[in-house]
């Protein structure tokens, strides 16, 4: 059995435009991996299965895809220990999806080139490609298409997911954000987060398009530099250059929810 730790991620910036001719909508992104995350382990079986996460999809279906793209039956069995929470915006089935594409593709006799992996893990997911990338990210187009950026990592995050809060679905987020009318403003968010990378200044990029929440502005009063919430939500984090206003922070926060202070990850 060989094992891979899946890393959960954050959207440092998440700018929103209009929808794409492909019905997506066009996102420009920074993606940043956080050390929190689950363990997919992998072993050969008798036919595929995935224990460990009954709501699983992700997992299963690049298993499938492995095996139709190599021509071999998908017989893995797959042990998920989930550690990152559920449709929070962490990225946790995709980064699920990305460690079993790994773990599938090196215990073929032969393996699937880099390219075709990132293919496969394209038709999973924006989300799916990052994963299986080194190092910050910014993703353009659907979020997919990704560029290696150089990123500070001199800081921690804390991560917030406040009692009782939930994911809306993918199409309502959007829905009310094309309701809101803003993409025609697109250009001019882009333009300021890419300046913004381009000097290095994380506190400077603009808030999230999809989704905000009062949080944010409480761990800035707490001493974060940068706060807002990472994907649709609803968890929301915090950078913070000292670890001892993170704890502090975490103190004065947690009972908002669950709580986590994890370091930046590759």
């Amino acid at each position: 059995m060989s094992e891979l730790l899946a890393a959960a991620k954050i959207n440092l910036a998440l700018v929103v435009g209009p929808v794409r001719p492909d019905g997506k909508h066009e996102v420009t992104t920074v993606l940043q991996r956080v050390g929190l995350g689950d363990r997919v382990a992998l072993a050969p079986a008798s036919t595929l299965r995935v224990d460990g996460f009954a709501g699983d999809t992700l997992v299963t279906r690049a298993l499938q895809l492995v095996g139709e793209a190599a021509g071999v039956e998908p017989a893995w069995a797959v042990r998920i220990e989930k550690r990152i929470p559920v449709a929070a915006g962490l990225g946790g089935g995709s980064t699920d999806a990305a460690a079993a594409l790994r773990l599938a593709n090196e215990r073929l006799d032969e393996p699937l080139s880099a390219d075709a992996l990132r293919t496969l893990a394209g038709s999973l997911g924006a989300d799916v490609p990052f994963f299986l990338a080194e190092g910050p990210q910014l993703g353009e187009g659907d979020g997919s298409e990704l560029t290696p950026v150089e990123l500070r990592q001199d800081f921690v995050v804390l991560l917030l997911l406040p009692d009782g809060a939930t994911k809306a679905s993918t199409a309502v987020v959007y829905a009310e954000f094309d309701g809101r009318g803003v993409a025609s403003g697109y250009g001019d968010r882009r333009r300021s987060l890419l300046a913004a990378l381009a000097a290095g200044d994380l506190a400077g990029f603009p808030a999230n398009d999809l989704s905000s929440s009062p949080l944010a502005q409480e761990l800035l009063a707490l001493g974060a530099f940068r706060a807002d919430v990472t994907g649709a939500g609803p968890v929301v984090y915090g950078l913070f250059e000292d670890p001892g206003d993170a704890g502090r922070a975490e103190a004065a926060v947690r009972a908002h929810g669950r709580v986590w202070i994890v370091p930046p990850a590759w």
